[in-house]
Order: structure tokens, then C-alpha cells, then sequence
């Protein structure tokens, strides 16, 4: 009797087995099993009581009346059967805040990329030209970061010593942040107007599709570059080329893209003032031994109170 199973969708490319192993490590008690076939996914859940991967069938979690837990490896859940998990009484966890450390090192990374004129000089070696780089300083610069979930909060943390001015944006602003000045959707193109350095950290809502588009764009200062690490349709595709294009910001770091994957011909890849990276910006070894902390952490708590509510991560 398995007492938690790992179904088999790595994340990332990295061996799922990576996972289970960081979780035996965790609840050495316990009995882990790796699912390496969909018939065994369903049998092995229909005997557990936890079960932890990227997704789970309907039918199998109909035919699991033992299972409490549902841990996914996602930090998004919008893709998951809510409704079939509840019938069931299943709890259900998700990932969030494992990508906090690597993605404010993405965005980071990005940002004194432009800063200092990294791409340029990248291209300028591939041609074996010695050429002056005009640069800028970091310092003094004005950030700007949509969504202070745990990504953005992390990359304004990883800001700190920097010397920069921080701008947050979120849908309640009453709930504060860690940056200088919090403010709301309504006062978006105020922080716009003021920005150099724009990072997307929001999740992809109806609120926040097209949230950066031609208006907004032509708010924002001509020197600004853009850094995306939330959805690529947060950005109105067209007008980010139109902007790239004639001068409306001085260039994007772009994590994500729409569509995605981007085809071969599409513009974007041949513009000069962007850099471009595979939605890599979550990847990290150390993925699953955050997310086997936060499974044991919700796996120890359930066996001390009898419960498995107010879980950490619970949705």
C-alpha cells in the first residue's frame, strides 16, 4: 500500500524519480511509489492516500476512495478537474512560491543584460567587431513590477541592493508589498510614465490578457525595456513588435511568448533589441526539494491534526 504516490511527468526535464527521492528523504516513514505507466497511475493512486504530479484523470480520481491529497507540481491549478477532487473530498496543494529564488535571478539576470548592454556585445563578438557599446546604470533606475505574488516579491527582494526605485502593481494594493510604492490596475500608466525597467510577474487572467499594449506602450519611456516572465499573452504580441520596432522602448527580455512556442518566421526572433529565452526562467535543480518541502510540511501537519485543511498552498 503505497502511502504517496509520484505520477510520472517530470517537470523541467528533470527525472521524476529526483522528486520521489527528495521525498523519501523527507518522510523516510513513509511509502513512495513512482507510477511509471498510466495503468499503474491508476492503480497505485486508487491505494494511496497522496498523490503528486503535474495532472490527474477524472476517472482515476473516481476510482481512488482513499485518496486525501493531491499535491500538484504546478503553482497554476486552472488546468485541474477542481470539481472531480472535491466530490471526492480530495485537499489540493499547487506549487506556488518554489519559483521565487530562480525567476528573481532571471529577471535580474535580464535586467543588467540591458543595462549594460550584454546582447549588443554578444552580437558584436559573433562578427568579431570591436565596437563602443553605449550602456546605462542600473542605479537610480525606477522598476516597475506587475504582480507581487511570490515571484514578484522575490525579484524586488533581489533588487534590494541595487539602489533602485521600486514600483509594484496589483490588483489590491491595500494588501501592500515590499516595494517603494504599491499601486493599483487604475494607476498603471502612472507607474508606466515613470518606468525603466518593466517586469511581468502576473498570472494570465482576463484582467491581465493584453494588459501591456499599444496604449500602454506609448506611455512608457522610450529608453524602458520590458522583462516578461508571466504569459506571453499578458502582452499584446502586435503592438510589443510595433514598439521593438520603431523606437517605442529600448528593448524586452522575453520569457514567455504568444504564441508559444514561437514559430521560426515570426518577427520577434530577428529584432536586434530582443533576447529571447525558451520559458526557462522557472527551470531549477532545486525545484522539487522546495516542492517535497512543501509536500512533507503538509504531510506531517495532516497526520498531527487529523485534517487536511488549511494545508499549505491549499486551494
Amino acid at each position: 500500500m503505497p502511502d504517496v504516490v509520484v505520477l510520472r511527468e517530470d517537470v523541467h526535464g528533470i527525472p521524476i524519480d529526483e522528486y520521489a527521492d527528495a521525498i523519501r528523504e523527507r518522510l523516510p516513514d513513509l511509502e513512495v511509489a513512482v507510477a511509471r505507466t498510466p495503468d499503474e497511475e491508476r492503480d497505485l493512486v486508487s491505494r494511496a492516500t497522496v498523490a503528486t504530479g503535474l495532472d490527474l484523470p477524472e476517472s482515476v480520481i473516481e476510482s481512488a476512495p482513499d485518496l486525501r491529497l493531491f499535491a500538484c507540481l504546478y503553482a497554476g491549478y486552472d488546468h485541474l478537474p477542481l470539481d472531480a477532487f472535491r466530490e471526492q473530498g480530495v485537499a489540493v496543494t499547487t506549487a506556488s512560491g518554489v519559483h521565487g529564488p530562480n525567476m528573481a535571478e532571471h529577471v535580474v539576470g535580464a535586467i543588467i543584460a540591458f543595462s549594460r548592454a550584454f546582447p549588443t556585445a554578444w552580437r558584436q563578438q559573433e562578427r568579431r567587431e570591436w565596437r563602443h557599446i553605449t550602456s546605462h546604470e542600473l542605479e537610480d533606475a525606477t522598476v516597475t513590477v506587475v504582480g507581487l505574488g511570490s515571484i514578484g516579491q522575490s525579484v524586488v527582494e533581489a533588487l534590494a541592493g541595487f539602489d533602485v526605485h521600486t514600483i509594484g502593481v496589483r490588483r489590491s494594493p491595500e494588501n501592500g508589498g515590499p516595494t517603494d510604492e504599491v499601486l493599483g490596475p487604475d494607476a498603471l500608466h502612472d507607474a508606466l510614465a515613470r518606468t525603466d525597467y518593466l517586469v511581468l510577474a502576473c498570472p494570465l487572467t482576463e484582467e491581465t490578457e493584453g494588459l501591456i499594449g499599444e496604449a500602454e506602450f506609448a506611455t512608457l519611456p522610450p529608453d524602458a525595456v520590458l522583462v516578461n516572465v508571466a504569459r506571453g499573452p499578458v502582452v499584446d504580441t502586435e503592438a510589443l513588435v510595433t514598439a521593438l520596432r520603431h523606437a517605442g522602448i529600448r528593448g524586452a527580455q522575453l520569457d514567455v511568448t504568444d504564441p508559444e512556442p514561437l514559430p521560426e518566421d515570426h518577427p520577434l526572433w530577428t529584432l536586434d533589441n530582443v533576447f529571447i529565452t525558451p520559458h526557462s526562467s522557472g527551470y531549477s535543480r532545486e525545484y522539487y526539494t522546495r516542492r517535497a518541502d512543501i509536500l512533507a510540511a503538509n504531510v506531517r501537519q495532516a497526520a498531527e491534526t487529523g485534517s487536511y485543511e488549511d494545508l499549505q498552498n491549499q486551494i
